[in-house]
């Protein structure tokens, strides 16, 4: 009887089969189809969509153009708007509706950051950091527990395309992020991979392993990540923990002239502090659009000038004439110039912004470890 029971159930269950994939097939025809944004024309023009049915009024602003650009609202509640054409190039983007700054959410690529609300709009061309058919490096993610500081850790390491095919072993970059960005954010938006890809592949840049470390070891330092604290805490986790377990897991050439540290903007500040510190272990210094570190931070270096000069390499400082950051920098160059301590200057176009930094990666790397 049991077996009779389960017979005719099946049975049921088998008929009614083909009546759900009916229903689920006019479920699909009948869904709406996803909002797609943005959208990129033979000509250069961009087209961004947003649905927000009860919105009032909508804009998309970043890094492609200056000021705001508003969209229109229509069918099915659908803000749209087809710009001008834009360059080719990697830029941030971020709505806003209604006051509030978000992220575009018919777009899955976003800037990695501490609060991310931009999204990335990448129209390929003929820049340093466009995806080319070379030969491409490794980016490794490591999760560990810094015990000097007690605190879990993240960190990505770049290997360049020959490492895992050879025995050589590399010289070594500590790049450093800015105060809203995050350890990855050198590679998801920076594209710090691609451009040493293209640098190495053309012969312009030695191979070399490259490490982006969590500018943030303090959780509570976002909003004051360029505290001494938190500088000294990232400075005893990168000294005691992360170059001993990259020299343990790598391939890393030994010897001060084989490291260098740089960064942004937060990061320029972390590279200043640590690397006027430990010039025992950098023989290069570089600041791209730096926050300047107080002038006690950096004084031990500046009064002994000979000795600095003797020991770095390379101490590379840029900024743009729109930054922020400009007078600070200007001071520092100041500085350094009357202490009589060996530095090249570079004054470009630009504001505080990614355009610029992939610019200045690309034009150090080349003068790296040579």
């Amino acid at each position: 009887m049991t077996r009779m029971i389960r017979f005719f159930s099946l049975l049921l269950l088998l008929a009614h089969l083909p009546l759900a994939a009916q229903e689920d097939e006019k479920k699909r025809k009948h869904r709406p189809a996803p909002v797609v944004s943005p959208s990129l024309h033979e000509d250069g023009r961009v087209t961004f969509r947003i649905q927000a049915p009860n919105a009032e009024s909508v804009s998309v602003s970043g890094e492609m153009k200056k000021g705001r650009i508003e969209l229109e609202k229509g069918n099915r509640g659908i803000w749209s708007v087809t710009t001008e054409p834009i360059e080719p190039g990697l830029y941030g983007y971020s709505f806003t509706v209604d006051g509030l700054k978000m992220l575009d959410p018919g777009n899955p690529e976003l800037k990695p950051g501490r609060s991310p609300k931009t999204s990335i709009l990448y129209i390929p061309g003929d820049n340093p950091f466009d995806f080319r058919d070379v030969p491409h490096g490794t980016v490794h993610h490591h999760a560990y527990h810094s015990k000097p500081i007690d605190r879990f850790r993240e960190l990505l390491v770049y290997t360049p395309p020959e490492y895992e095919t050879g025995s050589s072993s590399f010289p070594l970059l500590i790049l450093q992020h800015g105060h809203s960005d995050k350890f990855s954010s050198w590679t998801g938006y920076g594209k710090a991979h691609w451009i040493l890809d293209n640098l190495i592949a053309d012969e312009k840049a030695k191979p070399m392993i490259v490490a982006m470390l969590d500018g943030h070891p303090i959780p509570e330092s976002y909003g004051n990540g360029r505290s001494p604290e938190n500088t000294e805490e990232l400075r005893k986790d990168l000294m005691e923990v992360v170059l001993p377990m990259l020299e343990s897991k790598y391939r890393i050439k030994g010897g001060r002239e084989h490291r260098a540290i740089a960064g942004l903007s937060m990061g320029g500040l972390h590279a200043l502090s640590i690397g006027f510190h430990e010039l025992d272990t950098f023989s290069t210094i570089a600041s791209f659009s730096g926050a300047i570190p107080d002038p006690s931070v950096t004084e031990p270096a500046l009064t002994d000038s000979k000795n600095t000069n003797e020991k770095l390499n390379l101490l590379w400082i840029a900024c743009g004439k729109d930054d922020f950051l400009l007078q600070e920098n200007k001071k520092l160059i100041a500085t350094l110039e009357e202490n009589g301590i060996e530095h090249e200057w570079h004054l470009t176009e630009g504001g505080h912004s990614w355009p610029i930094w992939r610019d200045y990666l690309s034009r150090l790397a080349p003068l790296l470890f040579r």
